[in-house]
């Protein structure tokens, strides 16, 4: 009998615990059903807040299936379902537990209408749900939606939202956000004028916009707040956009000395004009591709180290053929710059040819790491993975390669070379294979450079093409065979485009370059930082 008795009193207790939520449940499922009757867009809109307004976490499944045009309404009984079309007819998901309900035919169910108004409100709508998540970021989500699409009845749930928030960073979103409600709201004039000056010290893009909407629509001493907030943010965002520019101009940098550093050590040993230099890169890009083609079909769990296995894999490829370009056509024509020239030129027309046949002419792609995609903010300058890990590579690989010229025997007898041909020859020096295996340096060098270039550019037979005339620039402006000088010519050659583009164009911009480098070399024939070699002495 004590027995029996706990287990009833045990039963009540859980019954008791469990009535709350099955009333809050059957109060959801009540609204839900008005959207059956609603009879126009401003009605449903109408059942839109006031599921929003109950707070419930659960009610983002139908609303999401509405915004999406998947709620629909069965005839039978008047009942409203998410619905999934399979074939001719429609799967019936409950639309709060998202369980199958069954099938109908699609006579059987009417799809409730919305308009973007409705998706607008919709999205509204979720947006506020979400100001109480325990994820802050969702509560930041939420606070970046609400201060882009401002309203009034925002204000409540707002207020709600900022007494009870503990993290200080999202409680200044939230702030901001219940500042743009405020501005289209009918509160008093002290209340837009604090809202101004509170969104005109968020000093960003969307708070620019926001303001200027809010110096048209109003009058007065708000209008007047709202127009001095706007030349305060204008100036800051003056200099946010030339130190991105600036952020541009070192990516661009990077990625010229990448594409000349391996150019300026063959340009400066040998002395030959390279025209194949851009196919030793596209080289690359396509060892990229394919072993990036071999992971995916044989390890897909290995995708995030496909750069690292491709780059010893396109230095040696580039490398190999540099080696057997140099030694198979370049050997010949020591001495004939015009001949080697012409030369280069017609072996780049045939790696490209045997690429296109190969690989076929139209792009291939070549997909990032999750290490080196999204961006991140720094104030206002947005700086991508990608182009950051560039930047890093470009300057590790510059450092390696400081350290063979200076500290290696290798490095000392290529700078012998440069010096002085003939007496590095009469020392002992074989000057035939330091040539060779220089142009297979920097072939190999250009090689690692498509690598890095398969992540910002289109992977194809005419990669190469786009980078030999600024390489080659980068090369005569910092000095030939200076690595010092690449270093600083792609730098300044990069920052200097960026600059230029804004007025100029991409096009115009590089000519405006190309001319100021040619009036450069007029009074420094040997580039920024001049280097005494058989090249300049000859």
């Amino acid at each position: 009998m004590i027995l029996t008795r706990a287990i009833g009193l045990t039963l009540l207790l859980l019954l008791g615990m469990l009535s709350p939520s099955n009333a809050a449940e059957a109060d959801l499922r009540a609204i839900i059903a008005k959207f059956a009757t609603a009879s126009n867009f401003s009605a449903t809109e109408a059942v839109v807040r006031e599921l929003a307004a109950t707070g419930d976490t659960a009610v983002e499944r139908p609303l999401g299936a509405l915004a999406e045009g998947d709620l629909y309404v069965r005839k039978a009984d008047s009942l409203v379902f998410i619905g999934k079309a399979a074939g001719g007819s429609v799967e019936l998901l409950d639309p709060l537990s998202g369980e199958k309900s069954g099938d109908a035919a699609k006579s059987e169910i009417t799809k409730i209408k919305v308009n973007n108004t409705l998706r607008r409100a919709v999205r509204d709508a979720l947006g506020t749900l979400t100001l109480g998540a325990k994820d802050p970021a969702a509560r930041i989500a939420a606070a970046d939606t609400m201060f882009k699409t401002p309203d009034a009845t925002n204000i409540e749930p707002l207020d709600a939202a900022i007494a009870s928030e503990t993290v200080a960073s999202v409680k200044a979103l939230l702030e901001q956000a219940r500042a743009a409600s405020v501005l289209v709201s009918d509160r008093p004039e002290a209340d837009k004028l604090a809202a101004v000056a509170l969104i005109g010290g968020r000093g960003d893009r969307n708070a620019l916009s926001l303001l200027t909407a809010v110096e048209a629509n109003s009058e007065g001493a708000v209008k007047d707040a709202a127009t001095a907030a706007i030349a305060n943010i204008n100036s800051t965002l003056a200099l946010w956009d030339a130190g991105q520019n600036i952020w541009y101009g070192i990516s661009l940098g990077s990625v010229l000395l990448l594409a000349a550093i391996g150019l300026a050590i063959t340009f400066g040993v040998m002395g030959v004009i390279n025209m194949a230099h851009g196919e030793m890169v596209m080289l690359g890009a396509y060892t990229t591709f394919v072993v990036q083609e071999v992971i995916r079909n044989s390890f897909p769990g290995l995708f995030d180290w496909s750069l690292v296995i491709a780059l010893p894999l396109a230095f040696s490829v580039a490398a190999l053929v540099g080696l057997v370009i140099e030694r198979g056509v370049i050997r010949f024509l020591y001495g004939r710059p015009l001949e080697t020239l012409l030369a280069t030129w017609g072996v780049s027309l045939i790696l490209q040819q045997a690429v296109r046949t190969i690989f076929g002419p139209t792009n291939q792609e070549v997909g990032n790491p999750s290490w080196m995609s999204g961006s991140f903010y720094i104030g206002q300058l947005a700086v991508t993975w990608n182009r950051l890990w560039i930047l890093v590579f470009a300057l590790g690989v510059f450092a390696v390669l400081l350290y063979v010229m200076k500290r290696t025997p290798w490095g000392l007898q290529m700078r012998a070379v440069t010096a002085n041909r003939r007496m590095a020859a009469s020392m002992g020096i074989r000057t035939p294979w330091v040539d060779a295996l220089t142009f297979a340096l920097g072939s190999g060098i250009a090689g690692i450079a498509g690598v890095a270039l398969s992540q910002i550019d289109n992977v194809s037979p005419n990669l190469g093409r786009g980078y030999i005339i600024d390489s080659f620039m980068v090369v005569v402006f910092g000095g030939v065979g200076n690595l010092w000088g690449t270093l600083v010519g792609a730098f300044s050659l990069g920052i200097v485009n960026k600059f230029l583009e804004p007025y100029a164009g991409a096009v115009l911009g590089k000519i405006v370059v190309l001319v100021l480098i040619i009036l450069f070399i007029q009074k420094r024939p040997r580039g920024l930082f001049a280097l005494k070699g058989r090249s300049v002495e000859a």
